[in-house]
C-alpha cells in the first residue's frame, strides 16, 4: 500500500535536535519506498510558507507564533482551517505526529480524525507521574491518544512510560527504534588530539539534560587529571551556569563553547572527542550516544529511560544520575583509553551501521500505516465515549471540545467546500483524486480515492 502521510510537528528544520533529525530521515526513507510525504511545521524566523527539501519533501511553515520552548499557544480550534486546507490540498490519509510537546501535533491529529483519517503519533519522550507539568501533559497526552489509530515509541521503557499516561492498551503501541545514518558519522581518528583526553558533550544545555550535573564534573575531572580538555556543543539557558563554573576555576582553556550546532556540524565536533558524556536525567531513546559510537568515541552516560537498551555493554558505561557515580565512570572510561581497551572506531561504527538504519525505520513505521488502514472506521458515539472516560471533569471538556470542533469543521466546510479546494500534483507517492459518493440517495460526500 503506498500512503499519503502529513508529519506534524512544532520542532523541525532549522531547529536542531532527535526530533527533527527522525522526521526529517523517516520522511526521506519513506518517499524512497514511494510514499507521498509532506511535513507541517510553524514559521522559524523568516523561513515561512511552502520550502521544498531534498528529494522533493515538502514542508509548510505555517504562520503560527510560538508561546514557550518553541511551541505554539493551544487553541484548538484556530488551527483548524488551515489544517483542513492543507489535509485536503495534498490528499493526506495518515496524519503523524510526533513529540508529546508539541502542541501543533496534538491539535492536528485532532482535526484529522474529525475529519476522517487516519492518525499515527510517535512519543519521543518520558514523562513522571508527580509534578505539576507532568500531569498536565499526561492528561493532554491522554486526550489527544484517546482516539489515536496507532502510537509509536523509541524504546520499551519509553512504551510502559506512554501506555501508563495515556492509559491505553499495550496492543496499540509499536517499538521502533530511532536511527543513524552511519555514512554521515564516519570515524576520523587524526582529528583528535594527540597529547590530550577530549570530553564531548553535544546536548542541549538545559535542565532536563543534566546541566547541574555537569557542573559538578568538569572541574573536578580537570582537577584529576591536566591532559583532559572538554568541548561543549549546544545551546541553552543552562549554559550560563556552565560558564560560570569555567570562570570560577579558571577553566578558560580547558573547556570550550561552540554554541548551537548544526547537525551537519555534528560529526566535525565528535571526530574530535575520545570520551563522551551523557548526564541526561530522562531519556527515550538519545540518538546523540548512537552518533558518538559510531563516531568511535566511548559513552558514558546516566542510567535513565530507554539509554539502557541503545548500546551494547562494550561500547557505554552507564552511571547512576549522580555526580559521584558518574565521575566513577569518566575515571574509567580515561584510564581504558590511555591503556588502549577500547573498541576499534571503525569497528564500532560497523556494529552501528548494522544496529540502527533509517530503511529498517522506514519499512517497520509503513507496517504500521499498512495496519492502520485496514482499521475499520470509528462511529462518532464510540470516540465521543472514549473522550468521556479520561475522567470524571475532563472527559466532559473533552467531549465538549469535539462537539465545538466538529461544529466548527462543519461551518468551515460551509464556507470553504472541499471541491473548491485546488489538489496539489504529486511529485512523488500514490496520486488520488477527489469524487463524489452519494449518500442515503440525496446528499453527497466527498472522499478521496488512491
Amino acid at each position: 500500500m503506498k500512503h499519503n502521510v502529513c508529519m506534524v510537528s512544532d520542532f523541525f528544520y532549522p531547529n536542531q535536535g532527535g526530533v527533527e533529525s527522525h522526521i526529517y530521515h523517516l520522511s526521506q526513507c519513506l518517499i524512497n519506498r514511494g510514499h507521498k510525504v509532506i511535513v507541517v511545521t510553524h514559521y522559524y524566523g523568516s523561513r515561512r510558507g511552502v520550502r521544498y527539501l531534498k528529494n522533493g519533501l515538502k514542508v509548510y511553515y505555517l504562520p503560527f507564533p510560538t508561546m514557550y520552548n518553541q511551541c505554539i499557544l493551544p487553541t484548538i480550534l484556530t488551527t483548524l482551517p488551515l489544517l483542513r486546507n492543507i489535509f485536503i490540498r495534498e490528499q493526506i490519509s495518515i496524519v503523524h505526529g510526533h513529540s508529546a510537546f508539541s502542541t501543533m501535533a496534538h491539535e492536528a491529529m485532532f482535526h484529522a480524525r474529525n475529519m476522517g483519517l487516519k492518525t499515527v503519533f510517535t512519543d519521543h519522550s518520558l514523562f513522571g507521574f508527580a509534578d505539576a507539568s507532568s500531569i498536565l501533559t499526561n492528561k493532554l497526552l491522554k486526550f489527544s491518544l484517546a482516539d489515536c489509530h496507532h502510537a509509536i515509541c523509541v524504546s520499551h521503557t519509553s512504551k510502559e512510560n506512554t501506555v501508563l499516561r495515556a492509559a491505553i492498551p499495550p496492543e496499540t503501541v509499536s517499538v521502533i527504534p530511532n536511527a543513524v545514518d552511519a555514512s554521515m558519522f564516519v570515524p576520523d581518528p587524526s582529528k583528535r588530539h594527540p597529547e590530550k583526553i577530549t570530553i564531548v558533550v553535544v546536548s542541549r544545555l538545559v535542565y532536563r539534560k543534566g546541566m547541574d550535573l555537569l557542573a559538578g564534573i568538569i572541574p573536578e575531572i580537570c582537577f584529576r587529571h591536566s591532559d583532559v580538555q572538554f568541548i561543549i556543543g549546544g545551546d541553552g539557558p543552562k549554559r550560563i551556569v556552565l560558564e560560570e563554573v569555567r570562570e570560577k576555576h579558571q577553566l578558560q582553556d580547558r573547556v570550550t563553547f561552540l554554541g548551537a550546532l548544526e547537525h551537519s556540524q555534528v560529526r566535525d565536533v565528535l571526530v574530535q572527542g575520545d570520551i563522551l558524556i551523557n548526564t541526561s536525567l530522562t531519556e527515550a531513546f538519545c540518538i546523540a550516544i548512537v552518533e558518538a559510537a559510531c563516531c568511535g568515541l566511548q559513552v558514558v552516560s546516566t542510567r535513565v529511560g530507554g539509554v539502557p537498551e541503545v548500546l551494547p555493554p562494550e561500547m557505554i558505561k552507564l552511571a547512576e544520575p549522580s555526580v559521584s557515580d558518574l565521575l566513577d565512570k569518566l575515571e574509567e572510561a580515561i584510564l581504558n583509553h590511555r591503556h588502549g581497551n577500547i573498541l576499534p572506531p571503525f569497528e564500532a561504527n560497523r556494529k552501528i551501521a548494522d544496529m540502527y538504519t533509517w530503511p529498517n525505520v522506514a519499512r517497520r513505521t509503513e507496517q504500521v500505516y499498512d495496519m492502520v488502514c485496514t482499521l475499520p472506521h470509528r462511529e462518532l458515539q464510540r470516540r465521543i465515549r472514549r473522550y468521556y472516560q479520561c475522567g470524571p471533569l475532563a472527559g466532559k471538556l473533552f467531549v465538549i471540545a469535539v462537539i465545538l470542533d466538529l461544529l466548527f469543521l462543519a461551518f468551515v466546510s460551509f464556507l470553504h467546500p472541499a471541491q473548491e479546494i485546488e489538489l496539489t500534483p504529486s511529485l512523488s507517492g500514490p496520486t488520488a483524486t477527489i469524487y463524489r459518493e452519494p449518500v442515503n440517495g440525496t446528499e453527497t460526500r466527498t472522499r478521496l480515492k488512491t
